[in-house]
């Protein structure tokens, strides 16, 4: 990566502008939000011609003052241009209205963090979550999932597998490839990964560690699949780590899984990794590392989500630099041997063994 933080070369007067983009940065996400969920994108890519104003109003069946104030918020975001008292739809304004991964984030954004952010200051203060409090009194986003409102919990769950939904597909081949026939999926969700390995693979059996709340959710969907013979769930908290991992999988699996945790209490849970294993055991950790990203816009996208970590999800996790984990790897242990870069939308896929092995 070769991004350039903080460059020199902007100007002075270019530099003001970007900072009154951040002291108007909330107002202006809901102004797109607003001209997304009322309609006014999908209107304007609809109307080659360009709409005024009056047009606009009158299809949407909305006032024109309404439509006249998110248009002009939309020339300052450069989601629509106007031309002769008519309004068409930019580039950026068709990436907030369809991109899917725009859109995702975007949701993600507004219904999960928006309220809560308003005490971020206090959480870096505290290392407490303190946005949280918005949905309620968890000590983690984690232990509340199930209890989520439904829209957070759409968003909530929209965003995590957009990203690992891309992703688990490209790593099959990589696990698979010393034909493993028990894996052990620790922090597995909603068995998303579980039930791709049991159709990937007719005889493996796979073991899904999580909270009670998170298994409830994946249980469904592996009874669904007919698999419950082949899955077996085991509600631990993981962050007990006095409680062992079952012993001796072929294959340790951790999916955007550490991201949620301090650096202090990943190398207790790659310690019980290790424990767990034996000199034939791989285990595979899959996260976005900020470092790794080809994009500004994942960088961008990771920095961000670091501080729903700060603020929502628990107060003293991010999305890591690869450094930090390759540091926590050799805390534990265990040995680094492979990694795969470029997989899915963002991921690098670490594989580590025993130390020798």
């Amino acid at each position: 990566m070769s991004i350039n933080y903080g460059s020199k070369k902007k100007s002075a007067l270019q530099a003001k502008y970007d900072a009154q983009k951040i002291a108007f940065a909330p107002i202006m996400f809901q102004a797109a939000l607003a001209l997304r969920n009322l309609g006014v994108l999908q209107l304007l890519d609809a109307s080659a011609e360009g709409l005024t104003i009056s047009e606009i109003a009158e299809k949407l069946q909305l006032k024109v003052y309404g439509i006249k104030v998110l248009l002009e918020a939309g020339l300052s975001l450069e989601l629509v241009k106007a031309e002769n008292n008519k309004f068409f739809l930019t580039k950026t304004g068709w990436f907030i209205q369809y991109d899917e991964l725009t859109r995702v984030n975007m949701d993600f954004t507004n219904d999960v963090n928006y309220e809560g952010m308003f005490s971020l200051t206090e959480s870096i203060k505290t290392g407490k979550p303190t946005g949280l409090k918005v949905f309620g009194e968890w000590d983690t986003v984690y232990e509340g999932l199930s209890q989520l409102p439904s829209k957070a919990q759409r968003s909530w769950f929209a965003f995590d597998h957009y990203y690992s939904d891309y992703a688990f597909a490209e790593v099959m081949p990589v696990i698979f490839k010393n034909e493993p026939a028990h894996i052990l999926d620790v922090g597995g969700n909603t068995g998303k990964f579980a039930l791709m390995c049991t159709e990937y693979n007719k005889d493996v059996t796979v073991t899904i560690l999580d909270l009670p709340g998170q298994l409830a959710e994946a249980q469904k969907a592996i009874q669904e699949a007919g698999v419950q013979d082949r899955v077996n769930l085991v509600p631990v908290d993981l962050l007990d780590h006095s409680q062992p991992f079952l012993k001796n999988a072929d294959v340790v699996w951790m999916s955007q899984f550490l991201d949620c945790f301090s650096q202090e209490d990943i190398v207790q849970l790659l310690r019980r990794a290790k424990e767990s294993m034996n000199e034939d055991s791989a285990l595979f950790i899959l996260e976005t590392y900020w470092d790794k990203q080809k994009f500004e816009a994942s960088t961008y996208s990771l920095h961000a989500t670091s501080l729903y970590f700060t603020n929502i999800a628990n107060g003293c996790s991010q999305m890591y630099h690869s450094d930090d984990l390759r540091n926590l790897i050799k805390q534990s242990g265990l040995s680094l041997v492979e990694e795969v870069e470029n997989i899915g939308v963002s991921h690098t896929l670490f594989k580590c063994k025993l130390n020798g092995n």
